[in-house]
């Protein structure tokens, strides 16, 4: 890349190295900006004569093309890429979803070259039209050999993320206390009702049974035969382990525990089992309060139907403090 000064009439399809702005202070063209013939129109009437600009060697790719094309390889789902400002490229999500992100492939690629990619965070709730990554180029452009190295890696290890889509997903709460179901229920349901509306939810089936082994494998089978997307148990007590009554329960009703204890607080004392494709999810005390905790972070996957598995868990402790 090679950068000089010229004069304005020979600035067609040269790269701008500088952002020009008017004698009152608003921006004319941005730094970056391939100049076209109307462009050089445009100074000559604004009165410049000179201009930095730059060309780009053999070998070489813009800034703008070099994001858009590893923009288009880095992600797949519900995803859209458009080009922005300052060679950037943008990735928006097309429909409701949770995105998933690689982590480790992700601080790969940021350490390649001269891209890098920014992404929200793994398990995030988008919605339709939000950005979910930006990827952005090193001014002005990239060497092909560089961007050959990282579309080398994603074409070897895969997309950084995926935006999968939430459709239409059902949930089935349970809610269960020593003494009275309706007491859970009357506690919890407003919590629930309000943490659910964050997603455009609500439950589809609810049960409110009396915290014993057999009540509550009774529920969780009714609850389990309307195939919902997720059953969500809200109980007023917090168990010492999976062989309480809440996970003996899920044990009866033939789910594999996936994970007890998770490294977030609040939320600690989770609770995740699998009946077939049903993720059963026993928070306790996590719906008496709106306060964000450990089913803010997993639920999103799970009405993506994506299956959470007990290591993603426990690699949310590095911000797993929320409060």
């Amino acid at each position: 890349m090679r950068a000089q000064t010229i004069e304005v009439k020979q600035a067609n399809g040269r790269v701008l190295c500088c952002t020009i702005f008017r004698p009152g202070g608003r921006k004319l063209l941005s730094k970056g900006h391939i100049l076209s013939e109307e462009d050089v129109r445009l100074l000559e009437t604004e009165g410049l004569q000179t201009i930095w600009v730059t060309e780009l060697d053999e070998g070489e790719i813009s800034e703008d093309d070099a994001v858009l094309h590893v923009g288009a390889r880095i992600g797949c789902g519900a995803l859209e890429v458009r080009a922005a400002a300052g060679g950037r490229a943008n990735l928006l999500a097309t429909e409701d979803c949770c995105v998933l992100v690689d982590d480790e492939l992700l601080r790969q690629i940021n350490c390649a070259a001269s891209i890098v990619i920014a992404t929200t965070s793994n398990f995030t709730f988008a919605r339709a039209g939000d950005r979910v990554a930006t990827v952005k180029s090193a001014p002005f452009a990239v060497s092909h050999q560089q961007l050959d190295a990282v579309v080398s890696i994603l074409n070897e290890r895969g997309p950084i993320l995926q935006a999968r889509p939430v459709r239409e997903p059902v949930v089935a709460v349970l809610y269960s206390d020593h003494c009275s179901g309706d007491r859970a229920r009357l506690l919890f349901e407003p919590i629930m009702r309000q943490r659910l509306e964050k997603y455009g939810l609500a439950p589809r089936y609810s049960l409110a049974t009396t915290e014993n082994e057999d009540s509550v494998t009774k529920a969780l089978g009714h609850l389990a035969r309307a195939n919902p997307t997720v059953i969500l148990i809200a109980s007023t007590t917090a168990p010492a382990g999976p062989d309480d009554i809440v996970g003996r329960a899920m044990v009866n009703l033939g789910a594999h525990l996936e994970r007890f204890l998770a490294p977030v607080e609040p939320g600690n004392l989770l609770l995740l089992g699998y009946k077939d494709e049903i993720p059963i999810l026993s928070a306790p005390g996590c719906f008496r309060s709106a306060k964000a905790n450990v089913v803010d972070l997993i639920l999103p996957p799970m009405l993506a139907r994506y299956r959470v598995s007990g290591w993603e868990i426990a690699c949310l402790g590095h911000g797993g403090l929320l409060i």
